[in-house]
């Protein structure tokens, strides 16, 4: 009769030749969001370490939600296991299309962020004083622009995949910004000059509708990139997840 210990090993020894590898560990919540009006959902990845672990905010695109950050539990953890500086994953409920910026209806995601998750992920002993922040599409847009905001003083270090920058305030999407005025209050091309002392690295393919955005960005900003063959989906994004991961942990600390 096999003991308990020898069960519990057999089962970790299952769960680590699964498809795909090991992968970090998510544990994933909810809290009352004041600033979203809303309950908010969130996911922190955390690699296999005894340390105090530095996080990584990611943010997701249009539509999408906490569980984005589940495209990077494996690169996360084979990061770590190859001798990279570890660190947490952190994924939030940013609003199906509000690009992380204070709203027309009184909802602001940017307060949501600092106010209300960074300090629960502190509770749970990440640092928050100084992080990395990256995202993808409107969740890459949203990820500059709390750069912007923020700075270098807390920003260490900013990774994006295909940010959804729009050419004028003619040409956004429905519901992304209030107004012209909202869009132009917002423009992460104007404020860039604020990112050039944060390392910033953009991924974008070639077919992708945001790389004119990718562009105009890298034209002001002297960011590390990638642009290869590809368009705007996951198929491009994923396999590019572990260059983004190792730059993030090149500055986090």
């Amino acid at each position: 009769m096999l003991t308990r210990r020898a069960l519990l090993l057999t089962a970790l020894a299952a769960t680590a030749c699964r498809p795909g590898g090991p992968k970090a560990h998510a544990v994933s919540g909810t809290f009352s969001s004041e600033a979203m009006k809303r309950r908010i959902g969130w996911r922190v990845l955390t690699p296999t370490t005894t340390r105090p672990l530095p996080l990584l905010l990611w943010l997701h695109g249009r539509n999408g939600d906490h569980t984005t950050v589940d495209d990077l539990a494996h690169p996360l953890q084979r990061y770590v296991d190859k001798g990279g500086r570890p660190f947490a994953v952190v994924g939030v409920d940013g609003g199906a299309h509000s690009y992380y910026h204070r709203r027309a209806d009184g909802t602001d995601p940017q307060r949501m962020i600092l106010e209300e998750l960074l300090p629960r992920m502190a509770q749970r002993g990440l640092r928050t004083d100084r992080f990395a922040i990256g995202g993808v599409s409107m969740g890459g847009y949203g990820a500059l622009l709390l750069a912007e905001t923020l700075g270098p003083s807390r920003i260490t270090a900013c990774a994006v995949d295909a940010p959804a920058i729009f050419p004028d305030a003619r040409s956004y999407s429905a519901g992304s910004f209030d107004s012209s005025a909202d869009f132009e209050a917002h423009d992460v091309i104007t404020n860039a000059s604020r990112l050039r002392t944060i390392p910033v690295r953009v991924v974008c393919g070639l077919s992708d509708p945001f790389l004119p955005g990718a562009e105009r960005l890298l034209a002001k900003v002297p960011a590390e990139h990638y642009f290869g063959r590809g368009g705007h989906n996951g198929d491009f994004w994923n396999p590019a997840n572990p260059a983004q991961l190792a730059f993030v942990g090149r500055y986090l600390s």
